[in-house]
């Protein structure tokens, strides 16, 4: 053995030393580095003292060139790109469930419409025993693992165990897998006569054919008045952002433009005019709007097509190119920055190869006061551009700040809400609730309307809920906590229960009567409030 070690040796020595000249013998100032790398790495795989995954060698050395770089250029392997796909491009294949775990065991909360389990006659309520007879009920499995099972390509068959409510056999279905749509926009609803809303999730591939379909159902039921948001809209598709905001303009309004070093300028205009170019629109943003989401709400402000309401947003403003790989892996390189029409620069500030800083900015938003105080937050003069119609004034310097400031309320969850939800008290609670008592709620209130107006959560899944707190040492402080914490909780429990009985549409419906950029943007949109007289009334109100 040591004989054959001894020659193996010997033979890597002498293939490095031949790759070693003839390197050397080929470089040339355009490659040097380029051999230089490839050479480090033949050197590991070869001679290292212990084996190496040279796959995992190779990635590592990517990762540690982009890490160098700014906050956004990352690499994904193949498994990162095929889930990041699903996001974007609309789709997935699987069975067509929306579900939630139940003490280890999966239960439907909606089938999708029209999809592979709802055409077999699979129902809110039903829980997953068996898949094609292993039992994934009660025996702990991740999350990941039960949807690896569920999921497959389209046209194959599954073998589903399940238990319903009131019968006592297991029922058996074989669901045929197919194309699943993923919903980039979350909701849409008529708030009141003539003002809807829209609420976009993300930016993807079907973005702009889902928005286009609820501004006409919308339009259809007398919308002349449109509240968007995108509060935790974290971007997406640089082409769905545009799509998305030359329907609220006139053709060939500038919507955003790119450069980079090594890319052309690109300007993005609107090919023609859209389709909501008179109705006032107020946008809602937060700390958490970003990249394509930015690109709307700048369109939007710049050309002072509408309002825009919240704080200021993420600051991402960095085009990303995907770079495909051979073995499916991806790298996405920023190639260029974003800037709005008025020629302001989204990206906000950072220091390259420094991503804890940079993770840390909307904490450090928070530390220093500007998510709380309109006054804490100051603009340098040279960062000051003026809208394109009105000649407002708007500032760069990264993120679009909204004409309309409204504070983050810090005292809205209290310390017991946020320890019952983080346990999943609150949300397990709510499931059972509605598993046993659908039938009943559904008798009750047949229409969303009749629901919202009449609901109440019954006290006894209030008392649960802090019963089942109690167990696991989670009790208020005093009562004055309690009984701040009581209201956003009954509030809630009511959205969970109107989204399970319904849909988005209906959880956003009740849930945003607590969100005070919502209620600001309302008023802003019936024009009850300006700037001027907003700020002034604010000022003694801010904390």
């Amino acid at each position: 053995m040591n004989t054959i070690c001894t020659i193996k040796y010997i033979a890597t020595l002498l293939l490095l030393t031949a790759v070693h000249a003839t390197l050397h013998a080929q470089m040339t100032s355009n490659d040097t580095l380029l051999r230089k790398l490839h050479m480090a790495e033949i050197c590991i795989n070869n001679l290292y003292v212990e084996e190496v995954d040279e796959k995992k060698l190779v990635e590592d050395a990517i990762k540690g060139m982009l890490e160098k770089l700014d906050p956004h250029s990352s690499y994904l392997d193949a498994k990162e790109v095929k889930a990041s796909n699903e996001t974007l491009q609309g789709s997935f294949e699987g069975i067509g469930i929306q579900f939630n775990m139940v003490e280890d065991t999966l239960m439907v909360i909606q089938p999708v419409t029209n999809g592979p389990s709802e055409k077999v006659g699979i129902i809110a309520g039903d829980r997953i025993i068996t898949v094609n007879d292993s039992t994934i009920a009660g025996v702990k499995k991740s999350r990941e693992e039960i949807m690896r099972c569920l999921r497959g390509p389209k046209g194959s068959k599954v073998k589903l165990g399940i238990k319903r409510q009131d019968i006592d056999e297991l029922l058996t279905f074989t669901v045929t897998r197919d194309k699943i749509p993923v919903k980039t926009v979350d909701a849409h609803y008529m708030v009141e006569p003539g003002i809807g809303y829209i609420r976009i999730g993300s930016f993807g591939s079907t973005t702009h054919q889902e928005f286009m379909e609820c501004l006409e159902q919308l339009q259809q039921q007398g919308m002349s008045k449109l509240l968007l948001d995108l509060q935790d809209n974290g971007g997406g598709y640089l082409q769905a952002a545009v799509e998305v905001a030359e329907e609220f303009l006139d053709n060939n309004a500038l919507l955003v433009y790119t450069k980079g070093r090594r890319v052309p300028e690109r300007h993005y205009r609107a090919k023609d005019n859209g389709h909501f170019t008179q109705g006032n629109v107020v946008v809602m943003v937060d700390e958490y709007t970003a990249s394509a989401a930015e690109i709307v709400t700048g369109a939007i402000q710049d050309h002072d097509r509408g309002d825009v309401v919240g704080r200021r947003t993420y600051g991402k403003g960095l085009v990303q190119r995907p770079i495909d790989m051979p073995d499916g892996s991806m790298i996405r390189l920023t190639i260029a920055h974003y800037y709005t029409p008025s020629g302001r620069c989204i990206q906000k500030p950072y220091t390259k190869g420094n991503k804890k800083d940079y993770s840390m900015d909307v904490y450090n938003r928070l530390k220093h006061g500007e998510l709380t105080n309109s006054d804490s937050i100051h603009f340098a003069d040279s960062l000051k551009y003026y809208t394109l119609k009105k000649k407002r004034v708007v500032y760069g310097g990264g993120g679009i700040m909204p004409n309309y400031f409204v504070p983050l309320d810090t005292t809205q969850y209290t310390k017991l809400h946020r320890q019952l939800a983080a346990k999943s008290i609150i949300l397990n609670a709510n499931l059972r609730y509605v598993d046993k008592h659908r039938k009943n709620l559904k008798k009750q209130y047949p229409d969303f309307a009749t629901f919202k107006q009449q609901y109440e959560v019954p006290q006894s899944v209030i008392n649960g809920i802090l019963k089942e707190g109690e167990k696991q040492k989670i009790t208020p402080a005093d009562d004055a906590e309690l009984q701040r914490t009581l209201p956003y909780l009954k509030l809630q429990l009511k959205a969970l229960v109107a989204r399970d009985l319904w849909d988005m549409s209906e959880y956003f419906s009740v849930i945003n009567e607590s969100n005070h950029i919502y209620r600001t943007a309302l008023q802003v949109l019936k024009g009850e409030v300006t700037e001027d007289t907003y700020y002034t009334s604010t000022k003694s109100k801010a904390p």
